[in-house]
């Protein structure tokens, strides 16, 4: 069964289908750019999904043939420009929150994230794809920095993100040259988990989180945070985290029931608990 959710708005829409969440940037005629009535709404549904128990996986994509294109170039020069009455100091407040509110809550999210990507990801758009913990791509997709072509220098974590994923050499040539990563060449590095056909995409993503779905909601949610720490701490600091949330998970009855179910040679059920 599924339910729609109100975002308060038809830039971003939402809906929740057996423990999957599905986030839809919707503004296919800009591909999906990042505007002012979105940015707020992906903010507030962010937190919500993460704290609604009956999500267990969150699915980010895009309307139409783009994921997103990353930051409202009309807008920004509006709001940016000479004539805009904000400070500098105001300016990098401003946007060091909304970076914090979309590409870092994605990054934090307390449940495995998948961005299904059936076409660009570009500057901002291609950081909150990378923000993901899986990307799943259409064979016609791509990620782009695109900063370079208009003179910016890059936000929303791209540059960590892609540092961490693929290398500071790799990451610094796709920045300063601003080039294009093929699906091809995203999966060879391992930023795509998978690569479908354009027409499978959708199916292909759900089929993905439906999967990920059935596991243990609690295991998942500390298994993230073990594999988000590991990026920045070391061997020790993570095996600490690690034995923390262990006992944990050991101590829940989704893993008494898992156990009692292997013991049967029954499918275990998990509930969250």
């Amino acid at each position: 069964m599924t339910r729609d959710v109100d975002t308060g708005t038809q830039e971003l829409l939402c809906s929740v289908t057996d423990h999957v969440a599905t986030l839809t940037l919707n503004r296919p005629e800009k591909r999906n750019a990042m505007g002012a009535e979105m940015m707020p709404a992906l903010a507030q549904m962010l937190k919500d999904l993460d704290a609604d128990d009956d999500v267990r996986v969150l699915v980010l994509t895009g309307a139409g043939e783009g994921f997103c294109s990353g930051g409202d170039i009309a807008n920004m020069g509006k709001k940016i420009g000479p004539a805009a009455k904000l400070t500098m100091d105001e300016k990098i407040a401003g946007l060091r929150e909304a970076q914090e509110a979309s590409s870092l809550a994605l990054y934090e999210f307390s449940k495995p994230t998948i961005a299904a990507l059936p076409g660009p990801a570009a500057g901002a758009g291609m950081s909150l794809a990378l923000a993901c913990d899986l990307r799943i791509a259409a064979d016609s997709a791509f990620l782009a920095p695109a900063f370079g072509a208009i003179g910016a220098s890059g936000d929303f974590g791209g540059s960590w993100y892609l540092t961490n994923l693929i290398g500071s050499g790799r990451a610094k040539e796709v920045y300063y040259t601003n080039r294009r990563i093929t699906a091809e060449e995203g999966q060879t590095l391992g930023l795509f988990n998978r690569v479908v056909p354009a027409g499978d995409l959708r199916d292909a993503a759900q089929q993905m989180a439906a999967e990920i779905a059935k596991g243990a909601p609690i295991a998942h949610k500390y298994m993230k945070e073990n594999l988000n720490l590991a990026v920045v701490a070391d061997l020790k600091t993570t095996m600490d985290q690690e034995g923390d949330r262990m006992v944990r998970a050991l101590h829940t009855e989704d893993f008494a029931n898992a156990a009692m179910a292997f013991m049967m040679k029954k499918t275990p059920e998990f509930k969250g608990k």
